[in-house]
């Protein structure tokens, strides 16, 4: 079976807005600037894929992808997370693409060796249709999903997709196969999720010097102004 990886990723303006009690929107920009870029490095260094593809509506996310060995999916006006996604399953189904994996741009604790991981338990002699789903550290959302073909259930991202995705595998009958990891369990949206990442401390990537440095200052404003 070959695999094709697909992250879907909106411009950076605005983006992680459930970090503002810690982040002002410049630096949310710069940090969900720094995840997309060490998460795409990884992702196009795992061994077992047949081609890496960005679905964006934005232009600098699309030179960003290009300089990092992506392909792009422009999407004609960006829509969510879900929108995004149909769309371009339906344009890799379409270009003869057998299976897709799907991957957020802001689990900055993934490692190509975490991808490689959960090609690894697509076994040998599979074939579509075919489901694997990868849980959130909480189990309410879907981190990464390998389908074939890539249309294969209907998607919907978002608060509790995981059981979502697991209910669209029960319609079609197929076995329920899903896959532990930690690092790809790991997305940045709380404040919370961001103090568990550099908990981890790998100072291997953009994300993580980036993200260290604006913990402390926000978190040094916050005692000044007598905060939490």
């Amino acid at each position: 079976m070959k695999v094709s990886a697909l992250l879907p990723v909106k411009g950076f303006r605005n983006a992680k807005q459930r970090l503002s009690p810690l982040l002002g929107a410049a630096d949310r920009e710069l940090l969900a600037e720094a995840m997309f870029r060490d998460v795409l490095r990884k992702v196009t260094r795992a061994r077992g894929l047949e081609a890496t593809f960005v679905v964006t509506g934005n232009e600098r996310v699309a030179e960003i992808a290009t300089a990092l060995g992506a392909q792009v999916i422009r999407e004609p006006v960006e829509t969510g997370e879900t929108g995004a996604v149909d769309f371009a399953r339906l344009e890799l189904k379409r270009a003869g693409c057998e299976a897709v994996l799907i991957l957020p741009g802001d689990m900055p604790l993934v490692r190509a060796s975490d991808i490689e991981q959960v090609l690894a338990q697509v076994p040998a002699d599979t074939g579509a249709p075919f489901a694997l789903l990868v849980p959130s550290h909480d189990r309410l959302g879907t981190n990464a999903l390998l389908l074939a073909p890539p249309d294969v259930i209907k998607l919907r991202f978002g608060y509790d997709s995981f059981t979502y995705h697991l209910s669209q595998v029960s319609v079609l009958g197929l076995p329920l196969r899903f896959f532990e990891n930690e690092a790809i369990g790991l997305d940045i949206d709380e404040p919370w999720d961001l103090r568990r990442f550099l908990a981890v401390g790998r100072d291997d990537g953009e994300t993580y010097r980036l993200a260290s440095g604006l913990v402390v200052q926000a978190e040094d404003r916050l005692r000044r102004s007598g905060g939490a």
